[in-house]
């Protein structure tokens, strides 16, 4: 299983999280009380792995300006949170993650056809897009509406329920950023133990 740390905004929390396993970090452009200033993701990115995804969060932001970040940062793919249509996506030159808020079949339908190289499922939103810790309900989402897609699970996932989560969605990779954080700060050890649940439930579901 996959595991993507979001939100990250200084490099000792992005070294320590690859280390412990983390296959992707996200980096929020977005209005977010996690947004990272352009110049530290690119000094944080400078510091990563090659084989580890560098991910962008925008929020309804231009093409332009998507591809003008992402060259100068160093990223490898593009999140798309907001309400972007399906032509910008095309327009981007890197691979897209497009982010959604699921409340019930309409809106995964909504999505299926969007053109993405992977599909996050978020809960729903907040005082921001994304990041607001809340899940929607995975056992009565028709998950085989998008059986073409790459999935992302997100939205109030913590060390407590990611086993669970795993179990009932089987995404493709999982993403946290609140449910790793004490008081509004990154948590090593909850980052830890979040990886070490996510990548072992898979062996656990496999052998069942």
């Amino acid at each position: 299983m996959k595991v993507k740390i979001c939100g990250i905004t200084d490099p000792d929390t992005a070294i320590a999280a690859v280390g412990f396993g983390a296959d992707a970090i996200g980096f929020v452009f977005a209005e977010s009380k996690r947004k990272v200033e352009l110049d530290k993701a690119k000094e944080i990115i400078a510091k990563l792995p090659s084989d580890v995804m560098k991910v962008g969060v925008f929020v309804n932001e231009m093409a332009e300006e998507i591809e003008k970040i992402a060259y100068y940062a160093g990223l490898t793919h593009i999140q798309l949170h907001g309400d972007e249509p399906a032509s910008l996506s095309e327009k981007l030159t890197l691979p897209v993650i497009k982010a959604a808020s699921i409340e019930n079949n309409d809106s995964v339908r909504e999505i299926k056809n969007f053109p993405c190289e992977f599909l996050l499922l978020d809960g729903p939103k907040g005082k921001y897009r994304g990041g607001n810790g809340l899940a929607f309900d995975w056992k009565n989402i028709n998950l085989d509406i998008l059986s073409e897609k790459k999935i992302i699970l997100a939205g109030g996932l913590h060390e407590g329920n990611i086993e669970e989560a795993i179990q009932t969605v089987q995404p493709d990779m999982v993403d946290v950023s609140s449910g790793v954080e004490t008081e509004g700060k990154k948590d090593l050890q909850k980052i830890k133990i979040f990886i070490k649940k996510a990548k072992g439930s898979l062996t656990r579901r496999i052998t069942v």
